[in-house]
């Protein structure tokens, strides 16, 4: 029997939500560095080619499965083949370990948008961060908790679960219609604020002057793919959620493409707001931009706090608004994440919304505030990220195309579906990229990062707790994920395709 399936709004409601989850902490801290670390101006050729080969036809991939089987991932795959339902369920498990541990960051920026009024980090914002901040301990159990940041934390989570209650259509597509044009406006603010600083060209010469000798290094490719499937949130099942809530007549091929470039013209936006801000602090210690230039945590709490005090006029609105920023960017994408989790479970048991908002996000909420708001923390989160990035997103994304591509060969079936309503039809070239070049490229990818793992321990620890935790993250939702989908479900889940999708009385997938 089929439940009534809220539905968006408009299409533009669905665009800001597909936009406000593709654009996260990754495009602002991420992007720039490993432009400029993968030959500068000459990166954006292997990006691009990355974005047209493999990104947008696996968001395309996505779309399809979650409109055509209309259901959150487990159920979609269900739908697909009974055998497939454990992918759903492993990417419902991913979205589980990182909404816990990311929701956490945006605690964090929350602070550090109040703590760049006065500057409170002082002279050592590193040891301020480590220190004063999130009183960073010894690796292992959990030893004490840090209320300064268990509190924001708190907020977040209860703003994130208040906007998920009210449902897809009055909850997420509102909060994203305020949300990404603000996330514009001030991102804009900051990015004519950073021009105008002084060493603001020698910053930008650095980001864009290209290496042409970085074409040839397959790394740089590998980085540029990698980019592309980490940023555009792909690989975890959020836009299989998210294109089950789409009208029947929806254009999936357009609204693929407005995304991913959308997602990708915010990462160059980003990388000329920061560049241009590290240039100034490159200027103002007398250094090249290299020696300044970082990623990461580092960036958003380390190195901007530096260059806001270093500011002589309104340095407290550039980091009110930088931080707000963040807060944004990734408030956006943990109610995405979220989102999964709570479509899954609804389509698995027929709980209604409020409650399955108060039992599953209050359970993601739980496990958040009891380990990450410790001592133990940062580490934590720190491996908890690395491994279910190298080895869940980017895996899962892997089975899903080799999946669907090679063992059902369902993807001219999936092709056909998606031209039925789409303005830009898709041709050949699109199994190709899914059926080829996307297996390829993240099947070395795994390789690589598998490789390098077992030649040096991640991020130097020792073979103990964390790693053993880190591995565990993710051997441990491919187990959660097989073993949900052996539990039988409530119904039969008997699915009947939509009228649009039968053709001549034959069923088109």
């Amino acid at each position: 029997m089929q439940r009534e399936r809220e539905q968006w709004g408009t299409r533009a409601g669905f665009l800001m939500a597909a936009i406000g989850s593709a654009i996260g902490l990754g495009n602002i801290w991420r992007f720039p560095y490993v432009a400029y670390e993968n030959g500068g101006g000459a990166f954006l050729l292997p990006y691009l080619v990355a974005l047209l080969s493999a990104g947008i036809p696996l968001l395309m991939l996505e779309y399809a499965l979650g409109h055509r089987f209309h259901g959150s991932p487990p159920l979609a795959f269900r739908r697909l083949h009974r055998r497939t339902e454990a992918i759903g369920w492993w990417q419902v498990a991913i979205c589980f370990v990182i909404a816990a541990y990311y929701a956490v960051i945006i605690a964090w920026a929350a602070r550090y948008a109040g703590f760049s009024v006065g500057q409170d980090w002082g002279d050592d914002p590193e040891a301020f961060l480590t220190g004063d901040f999130l009183q960073v301990g010894e690796p292992g159990w959990v030893s004490s908790y840090v209320s300064g940041v268990f509190w924001p934390l708190l907020a977040v989570w209860v703003c994130t679960l208040a906007v998920l209650a009210l449902g897809v259509r009055r909850g997420i597509e509102r909060a994203n219609r305020v949300f990404i044009p603000l996330l514009v406006v001030l991102f804009l603010f900051l990015v004519v604020r950073a021009l105008f600083l002084d060493g603001a060209a020698e910053g930008l010469d650095a980001f864009f002057s290209p290496d042409w000798g970085a074409i040839t290094d397959g790394g740089v490719w590998v980085a540029a793919y990698g980019q592309i499937f980490f940023s555009l949130s792909v690989g975890f099942g959020i836009m299989i959620t998210y294109a089950s809530h789409l009208h029947r007549r929806s254009d999936l091929t357009g609204s693929a493409l407005v995304a991913g470039f959308a997602n990708s013209s915010f990462e160059i936006l980003a990388g000329i707001g920061v560049f241009a801000t590290l240039g100034f602090m490159a200027a103002a210690s007398g250094v090249a931009v290299g020696d300044v230039a970082t990623s990461g945590p580092g960036l958003a709490f380390v190195a901007f706090p530096q260059i806001i005090s270093t500011l002589t006029s309104g340095a407290g609105l550039f980091g009110v608004i930088f931080f707000a920023s963040l807060v944004i960017a990734g408030f956006t994408s943990l109610i995405s994440i979220v989102q999964v989790v709570i479509s899954a479970v609804q389509d698995r048991t027929g709980l209604r919304r409020v409650p399955a908002v108060l039992i599953v996000g209050g359970g993601i909420a739980l496990v958040s505030l009891l380990l990450f708001p410790t001592a133990q923390g940062l580490h934590y989160l720190d491996v908890a990220d690395h491994f279910i990035n190298q080895y869940g997103i980017a895996l899962a994304a892997l089975v899903i195309v080799v999946v669907v591509a090679w063992v059902l060969r369902r993807l001219a079936a999936l092709r056909a579906h998606t031209n039925l309503t789409s303005v830009v039809h898709l041709g050949v070239w699109w199994q190709v990229a899914l059926g080829v070049v996307t297996p390829v490229v993240l099947g070395w990818m795994m390789w690589d990062s598998l490789r390098q793992e077992f030649d040096e321990n991640y991020g130097g620890y020792s073979t103990g707790f964390l790693l053993t935790l880190g591995w565990g993250v993710a051997v441990g939702t491919i187990v959660v994920g097989v073993v949900l989908s052996l539990i039988p479900w409530r119904d039969r889940d008997e699915f009947v395709p939509a009228e649009l999708d039968i053709v001549g009385g034959k069923e088109q997938v």
